[in-house]
């Protein structure tokens, strides 16, 4: 008996030993039995920018544009241009009578020589006292004075020619040779259409977020397939306190001269805004408190609230406390917990201009 009782004493002694070294410990405890490492796919974390298009409907005017108004009154002698011609600065657009013009600089410059002869005479007496000085100054002021009006005169002829302002293309003019016209009376435009400014409306939002030198996509309504590139030259200092917007101004070059002056164009600038970390669509998983991702550090997988900030493609722009290259769960997603071990393959992703592509 005594030998059957120390058996038993020993086989108990065996199983308190077996179970306390199974028991798991405070420092690391034990996955349950039969756990193994959930094999998933991971990205490598990487970070853009937010961005933002805008969209607009702008006005385009010429580089340089006048409408030329005859400076004075008259009948018309000659028109010398033609609808859409190109002139260069200086080419003689159209001409008034001038004879009285002409004959009134003729006068002046008559009443001119006889005022400095007499100047001259004036001055060579002087130094014999045989002029007085009130008489000498008086023949200065005459010579000056009839400078003046001979420089008046050949102002008014002037004016009875209408010359180009700078380099351009005309337009449709309704003066004929006979018609008399004042200052009120549009001749012509007058356009320097190598290149257009076009003027757009911008959210104040936007304030600080397009600068001068941004480049902007347009298209016209006679060529909706086709881009127009630009580039951003002036911002408007001011908000339209009614409209709450600012006017910003592209340039477009018309090397080829398809654009018009007047023309309508559809604005679109992608403003660059904030980094934000950027995720495989399928990475991002929903929950009762909102959107989260997976991240796997030291072999475990970690759940992180994010929220969704924009979506591009296949690939979602996220806010939330993501570090650079960290690791994302991207597919694999539905055995995930906190803390549950997992080992991951690392799938590559490039990017090409707008598209992401993923890379087996």
């Amino acid at each position: 008996m005594k030998t059957y009782s120390n058996i038993a004493l020993l086989i108990a002694a065996l199983l308190v030993t077996a179970a306390c070294s199974k028991a798991p410990t405070a420092e690391a405890p034990a996955r349950p039995s039969g756990d193994r490492d959930i094999p998933v796919i991971a990205e490598v974390l990487r970070f853009e920018r937010e961005r933002v298009r805008l969209e607009a409907v702008g006005t385009s005017r010429a580089r340089l544009s006048a409408e030329l108004y005859a400076p004075t009154s008259g009948e018309v002698v000659s028109v010398n241009f033609k609808p859409g011609q190109t002139v260069k600065l200086g080419d003689v657009l159209l001409q008034l009578d001038a004879e009285k013009e002409k004959l009134a600089v003729r006068l002046a410059e008559l009443h001119l020589e006889d005022a400095e002869r007499l100047y001259d005479r004036y001055e060579r007496s002087a130094g014999g006292g045989a002029v007085l000085p009130t008489a000498l100054d008086a023949a200065r002021t005459a010579a000056e004075t009839a400078r003046v009006e001979l420089e008046k005169a050949r102002i008014a002829l002037a004016d009875r020619t209408i010359e180009a302002v700078f380099d351009g293309h005309v337009g449709i003019s309704e003066v004929d040779p006979g018609d008399r016209v004042d200052t009120n009376t549009l001749i012509t435009t007058l356009d320097d259409r190598s290149s257009l400014f076009v003027s757009f409306d911008v959210s104040e939002a936007f304030i600080g977020e397009l600068s001068v030198g941004n480049d902007v996509q347009l298209k016209t309504r006679s060529d909706k397939d086709s881009d127009v590139a630009g580039v951003i030259v002036d911002i408007d200092s001011r908000i339209d306190p009614q409209r709450r917007t600012f006017v910003a101004r592209a340039r477009v070059d018309n090397d080829l001269d398809l654009l018009r002056p007047g023309m309508s164009f559809r604005v679109r600038i992608d403003v660059q805004g904030d980094l934000y970390a950027v995720v495989t669509e399928t990475g991002v998983q929903w929950g009762a408190d909102g959107a989260y991702v997976w991240t796997v550090a030291d072999g475990s997988a970690i759940r992180v609230p994010v929220q969704i900030v924009q979506r591009r493609e296949g690939r979602v722009l996220v806010d939330g406390n993501l570090a650079d290259e960290a690791i994302i769960v991207v597919e694999g997603t539905q055995r995930m917990r906190d803390g549950i071990a997992v080992s991951h393959e690392i799938q590559r992703v490039a990017t090409s201009g707008n598209s992401t592509l993923l890379l087996d």
